[in-house]
């Protein structure tokens, strides 16, 4: 048995709880890990939201994508991976848990020298920005929009986006424009006027939209002469009525999961080579699923929040 968070019903973190759960079989090509981290990510509050769903057969929901942990048995098709060996689990159905069995495909090598708390808040930001990025076609020479920058995957944008010889102008609240500009961002703050606040920054050549807002995309499509340089990865509504890419779950999005797969190992290796970091907003145990969920759903962190159990 392992203490994991689930979800017993539909609405706010309230609804989560920590009880005891068999850890599954470990079948010929599975891994079990003994979880150190999971990372925390909007997806999780929203799976039980109602916002996607209100199927009662779904219930009681495991929560969680993305985890680091040391493997403790697998399978006996399982090759190259040895008891004790640390690892990066990506994609982790179910991570928020003590102990977790996923196929050795959605395993990466931990180094050594990357925190568990960075390692489980690597893999969901990172992916999901390489996909943004590749579909956008982001290279040297743009300058790149990315709305919503300080947040877990905008943090990532604007560092993915330098690796590639770009510019980037990042929106965010003035409290987090410090934050940005360490990140390597000019920072410009949303809300009334944005338009012609990026407009005297320069000419703008694709956008990214991290937040899901009406202004948002408004400001992408007024700023962006080609609509397939423009993604959302929140406001997928708007973003199908103005014409732009729709990028990961839901209807009509591209989910980018060759894209997604692929960037694991390339991230690891860019964390490695100092070009890019995992910024850690806050950890709480396991059994804070809740505070943690309601402090990522207020705003409340900069940066990746971590559960540790």
């Amino acid at each position: 048995m392992a203490r994991t968070v689930v979800a017993t019903g539909y609405g706010g973190p309230e609804m989560l709880h920590v009880t005891d759960i068999r850890s599954g079989t470990v079948g010929p090509y599975d891994v079990l890990i003994e979880v150190r981290a999971a990372g925390v990510n909007p997806a999780d509050w929203k799976a039980y939201s109602g916002a996607w769903s209100t199927d009662p057969l779904k219930l009681p929901m495991r929560l969680g994508a993305e985890a680091a942990g040391i493997v403790l048995a697998h399978g006996r098709e399982v090759t190259g991976l040895d008891v004790g060996d640390e690892v990066i689990a990506y994609p982790a159905r179910g991570a928020y848990a003590e102990r977790l069995v996923v196929p050795a495909t959605s395993l990466v090598p931990k180094p050594s020298a990357m925190s568990w708390e960075k390692a489980a808040g690597l893999m969901v930001a990172g992916v999901t920005a390489v996909h943004a990025l590749t579909a956008t076609g982001v290279g040297a020479g743009d300058t790149v929009l990315v709305h919503g920058a300080s947040g877990g995957v905008g943090a990532m944008l604007v560092q993915l986006a330098h690796v590639r010889g770009a510019r980037v102008i990042g929106t965010a609240s003035p409290a987090n424009h410090a934050y940005l500009t360490d990140l390597g961002a000019t920072p410009v703050a949303y809300g009334p006027g944005l338009t012609e606040r990026v407009r005297t920054l320069g000419p703008v050549t694709a956008a990214i939209d991290a937040a899901g807002t009406a202004e948002a995309l408004e400001t992408s499509v007024t700023l962006v002469s080609r609509k397939s340089r423009i993604a959302t990865l929140a406001g997928h509504k708007l973003g199908a009525r103005l014409g732009v890419q729709l990028l990961g779950g839901g209807e009509g999005a591209d989910p980018g999961t060759e894209v997604r797969l692929a960037a694991r190992e390339k991230l690891v290796s860019l964390w490695e080579a100092g070009k890019i970091d995992v910024r850690v907003g806050a950890t709480y145990h396991l059994a804070d699923a809740a505070r943690a969920h309601r402090a990522g759903i207020d705003g409340h962190v900069t940066g990746k929040i971590i559960l540790l159990p």
